[in-house]
């Protein structure tokens, strides 16, 4: 696991040392508040990405390497990078990628998504899961992805959004809002997973991050809702 500097703050919420002291039950209590979905919300991340050739793939927010896991799997002759703030994240994933014997196809890395230690043009994609919403400025980190993105590469950012309205919608509302930082809280005897709520809450809405992607240089936007809106997946191509 190779480290880089970052500039994350330890306590602000959702930075990579709040994320340490969860890193063990994440998977667990991504898996019991999604109702398990959230994988197939990543398998869809993952299939986005397959708009051109693709030899080389940045996955921001890496966390526990499940994203770059599943591309590394569905494209052996990739090589991916898994980068995270978070080094107990990036233990967790050193062990599932060395236990898949992923070494040589995955490289995971200490590192800041608004300061990407990477030349322009890098990557084929960049991917980023539940992850851009904790970036403090977001601005920053969709220029740096499409940086290092080459010219006609796809992004692709999964990420929780307020659920929309409607009976179906109100009770995912629900879900989000009172259900998931709780059980999160109770499991994980963390209180961290309460910023979960708050932080969901604060992200923009889909067709403003959208309109976001725009401004940053990419072109072919394309927003996916999941579960009433709960989640969204949104791609775009470098001009």
């Amino acid at each position: 696991m190779t480290e880089q500097s970052t500039s994350i703050t330890a306590q602000r919420p959702g930075s990579g040392e709040m994320f340490d002291r969860i890193a063990r039950r994440y998977d667990l209590l991504n898996r019991l508040m999604s109702l398990g979905l959230d994988r197939g919300w990543r398998k869809q991340l993952t299939a986005s990405l397959e708009t051109g050739p693709l030899n080389r793939v940045l996955d921001l927010a890496t966390g526990t390497g499940d994203v770059a896991i599943s591309i590394a799997r569905c494209y052996p002759h990739v090589g991916v990078v898994g980068l995270d703030p978070s080094s107990g994240m990036l233990g967790v994933a050193e062990e599932k990628v060395r236990s898949l014997k992923l070494s040589s196809q995955i490289e995971l890395v200490k590192g800041d998504a608004q300061s990407l230690p990477y030349e322009n043009d890098s990557f084929d994609s960049v991917a980023i899961s539940f992850g851009i919403r904790n970036v403090p400025d977001r601005a920053l980190a969709l220029s740096e992805m499409v940086r290092v993105t080459r010219k006609g590469g796809t992004v692709s950012i999964l990420e929780l959004n307020e659920p929309g309205g409607g009976l179906l919608g109100r009770l995912a509302q629900i879900h989000v809002h009172h259900i998931v930082p709780r059980l999160g809280a109770v499991l994980s005897g963390a209180k961290e997973y309460r910023y979960l709520q708050r932080s969901i809450a604060a992200f923009p809405p889909p067709d403003k991050f959208a309109e976001m992607m725009g401004e940053a240089g990419l072109l072919d936007l394309n927003t996916r809702k999941f579960l009433f809106g709960v989640a969204c997946l949104f791609t775009g191509k470098k001009r």
